[in-house]
């Protein structure tokens, strides 16, 4: 690990501007993630911003009825909080389904977001990775993938976001508030905080330099019966091959959101239109234009069996 310096904030506003000021610099608050790559020497900030004494660590109601979940609120209290259990179903499953006890006592609403993918090209420093090193190539192309996006990828970069609770985030159109160095609040909807990698893999979402997120925001309840089913190489702490996150109505409308399979949580408007005819009917639009590698193909049949079996579980 190199040298760095250490601050800790003493508000938004002051920790979005110190990071803005200076080159290099992060915020860290549970540091789950972060810390791992600097060991790794795949993050290198020459200065770190602590940002978990501004106590936006709360979970409050909204004026329309949904819920404003602080930036650092941890993903076992959010979890574990009875108003998400009861209204948010799907997003206390996901939190569940990620990690261990122990990380999601230490990891934060607003660091899970931010976490980066697991691809195994991006970890080893030996290898080739757009997302790592713009402008260097993606070894991953050429290499094992079976872990890696079958669709939102581009020919510079196939990796996956690795998070479950984003799924679920998407999957109830959350919008995320932050603030940036001049004190200046803004709200990014869900759908496009998490970037397709394109040609600049690098740029992994919608933040500007020193823009901090602060919270985010669920809408009122929806209703239904929520699922969230992850299928995964072992029972636990290991990361999605493909998840399924859905909310489906007695009506049998709903919406679906996919993880393990893409550089972002995947939603298709199209797709939910299609919930009442069953799975088939869902992947056709959902997986349009997909591109899967030979060694993991595999992912398109299994999204359609993972939520043939979410739908059978939700109409049961």
């Amino acid at each position: 690990m190199k040298p760095f310096t250490y601050e800790r904030a003493t508000s938004p506003a002051a920790a979005a501007a110190a990071v803005a000021r200076t080159p290099g610099a992060k915020f860290i608050a549970g540091g789950t993630n972060l810390l791992d790559l600097m060991k790794l020497e795949i993050e290198v900030p020459t200065h770190l911003i602590d940002v978990q004494e501004l106590k936006l660590d709360k979970i409050e109601p909204t004026q329309d009825g949904g819920l404003r979940v602080g930036a650092f609120v941890s993903n076992t209290a959010l979890a574990s909080d009875a108003r998400v259990r009861r209204d948010y179903g799907v997003l206390s499953r996901a939190i569940v389904a990620g990690a261990s006890g122990q990380l999601r006592n230490k990891a934060t609403t607003a660091g899970n977001l931010l976490q980066r993918t697991r691809c195994p090209y991006f970890y080893d420093t030996n290898q080739a990775c757009n997302k790592r090193k713009p402008g260097s190539g993606c070894a991953a192309l050429g290499g094992y993938s079976r872990q890696l996006g079958i669709i939102g990828t581009s020919d510079a970069c196939i990796a996956t976001y690795p998070g479950d609770m984003a799924v679920a985030m998407r999957l109830l159109d959350a919008k995320i508030e932050t603030i940036n160095a001049t004190g200046q609040a803004r709200t990014i909807p869900i759908a496009d905080f998490h970037q397709l990698p394109g040609t600049t893999p690098h740029i992994e979402n919608a933040l500007q330099r020193g823009e901090l997120i602060t919270a985010v925001t669920l809408p009122k309840p929806l209703g239904g019966t929520h699922t969230y089913r992850k299928v995964r190489d072992r029972a636990s702490y290991a990361y999605a091959l493909v998840s399924v996150a859905a909310i489906v109505q007695p009506d049998g409308s709903g919406r679906v959101a996919i993880g393990g399979i893409a550089p972002r949580p995947w939603r298709v408007d199209a797709a939910d239109g299609q919930l009442r005819n069953g799975s088939k009917a869902v992947v056709a639009p959902l997986l349009a234009g997909a591109r899967p590698t030979e060694d993991n193909a595999f992912k398109v049949p299994l999204v359609e069996r993972t939520l043939a079996a979410v739908l059978a579980e939700t109409r049961a």
